[in-house]
Parts: C-alpha cells; sequence; structure tokens
C-alpha cells in the first residue's frame, strides 16, 4: 500500500499534459464542418442607375441687403443651406452656380460633383461682385450656361431680395432669352414684410439699422410665369426650406435604379480547416500519442 502520491508528482510527462489535444482538435473540426455545411455567403449589392436628369442652375443674389438678418443668422447664409439640402437630394441632375449682384458671375458651371458643387457655393459672400441687383444679368448668364444642354428639361431657381437696378442686360430681355431657349424659371423673394435688421458699416463700427424691404414681386412672377416656372416668397427660414422642397417636387428626374444582388460563398476556408484539423489529430494520434500495449 502507497500512503502517498507525493512521489510521483514529478514523473507527470508532457505526453500527458497534452493527452486530450487531440480529441480537441477534432471538436474543432466537426465545429468547422458544421460551420461550412451551413455555407455561410456574402451578398454584395449593386446598383445601376439610369434615366433622364435635370439640368439645374441655380442663380443667387449676393448683394449687400442679402446680410439681413430677418433670417437666421441671415438671408444669404439661409439660402445657402436649403441650397445645399437641394443639392444633396439632386443625385443624378447636373447643378451649376451662379452668382450675381451689380455683375454676374459663373461660380461652378453644370456638374454632377457635388463635393465641388457645395465647396463652392460655401466659399459665396457678399462683397465678390461689385454691389447692386442685376436680376437680367445673373438670369442672362445662367440662361448661357444652360444654352448647350442637351437634356430635355433645363430649370433655373432664381433668389433675389431686392429690384433690378444696375446690369447690362434688361431682366425682360434676360427673360425672352430663357424662353428661346426652353429654360424654365422659378422665382425666389427673400425677404419679411416692412423692414429688416441690415448690418452697415460706419465710422464707428458695424451699426444695425433698420431698411425696408422692397422686392420686385411683379417683375418676378412675370418671369416665372411665362417661361413654365412660379414665383414663390419667403418670409422666414422654414418657408425658404418648403419652397425649395416643392420646386423638388415639381422637378422630378426619370430614373430607373436596378440592384443586382452577387453572393461569394465563404464555406471554404471553414472546410479546408476542418480537413486540415483532422489530418493534424490522425496524425497525433497514431504517433506522438500513440498508445501501447
Amino acid at each position: 500500500m502507497v500512503s502517498s502520491v507525493r512521489n510521483f508528482a514529478g514523473t507527470r510527462s508532457w505526453k500527458n499534459t497534452f493527452r486530450h489535444f487531440p480529441f480537441i482538435l477534432r471538436l474543432l473540426a466537426v465545429i468547422a464542418l458544421v460551420l461550412a455545411i451551413a455555407r455561410p455567403q456574402i451578398r454584395n449589392d449593386e446598383q445601376i442607375t439610369s434615366g433622364e436628369g435635370i439640368d439645374i442652375i441655380l442663380c443667387l443674389d449676393i448683394s449687400g441687403s442679402m446680410l439681413a438678418q430677418d433670417f437666421t443668422p441671415n438671408r444669404m447664409e439661409a439660402a445657402k443651406n436649403v441650397a445645399s439640402e437641394f443639392i444633396n437630394g439632386r443625385p443624378t441632375d447636373r447643378i451649376g452656380l451662379v452668382i450675381f449682384s451689380g455683375e454676374s458671375f459663373t461660380m461652378c458651371p453644370l456638374t454632377t460633383d457635388r463635393a465641388v458643387l457645395k465647396t463652392q457655393l460655401f466659399n459665396v459672400e457678399s462683397g465678390l461682385l461689385e454691389d447692386g441687383t442685376a436680376i437680367g444679368s445673373g438670369l442672362a448668364t445662367s440662361v448661357e450656361r444652360l444654352r448647350s444642354s442637351h437634356s430635355k428639361s433645363k430649370v433655373i431657381i432664381l433668389l433675389t431680395d431686392g429690384e433690378n437696378n444696375g446690369g447690362l442686360i434688361d431682366p425682360n430681355t434676360a427673360k425672352e432669352i430663357a424662353k428661346s431657349v426652353g429654360v424654365r424659371v422659378y422665382t425666389v423673394g427673400v425677404g419679411t414684410e416692412g423692414f429688416a435688421p441690415m448690418p452697415v458699416q460706419t465710422a464707428g463700427g458695424v451699426v444695425m439699422q433698420r431698411e425696408k424691404v422692397s422686392i420686385d414681386e411683379k417683375l418676378l412672377t412675370q418671369i416665372a410665369t411665362e417661361t413654365g416656372g412660379k414665383y414663390f416668397r419667403a418670409k422666414d427660414n422654414e418657408s425658404l426650406s418648403s419652397i425649395y422642397k416643392e420646386i423638388d417636387q415639381l422637378e422630378k428626374s426619370k430614373i430607373e435604379i436596378n440592384t443586382l444582388k452577387r453572393y461569394s460563398e465563404q464555406f471554404f476556408p471553414f472546410a479546408f480547416a476542418a480537413a486540415c484539423m483532422l489530418l493534424l489529430e490522425v496524425v497525433l494520434r497514431f504517433t506522438i500519442f500513440r498508445k501501447f500495449p
């Protein structure tokens, strides 16, 4: 009889320590085999977009009066923000940007590059051009950007907060040019009723003065009506945003989106791992861990 196994404690070999390793390999192989039989797959969705887009020019007034703070934070920033949202919602259309005050300038030609267009949009600020409100020049430049367009639908969204008081082209002349080219013009008058707070630079710094809001609604309505568009009046941020949403609904692109689903099989790595572990288990069981009678 042996009263203690203390003397046998140091006789335990590494084979005894790892004697269950082949069994563990078999369990892992079975798990990998079950995963392989489950046939895992990765699905890739590919969208093919086709259809007819619309060419749109955003014609934005950047005169000094657009800094009036009857909108938050002012008319210009509010107009830029809603224009940016409008751009985001037109992924298949070509959109360009024309700015005007006392003169007009093409800030961005027609493009589908939303990042470039929005960068140019947010770079716009009052003072880039001679001050004034040349509605005719802004409209004429916008029409010129669309003249060579082959799109069946050509649209201008003209936003201003004042009355025409400059430029080399009369607004009615620009309107007739737009009609001849087949351009539809949506006009937006921006400004609250009555008076609006306006920042004015003085010798003592910038002071706020209340100035009368004067929008030539008759002219803007005439331009929109005769070109097949519509006139809108925005008196605050909410109404300005709703106007662009309404225009977005009125000018719908004809787009067809076909989705292709592709599946790639992922069972092979699991099956390969199961085979390797089973092979290793067999090798170990009949070599290192082989039991003799």
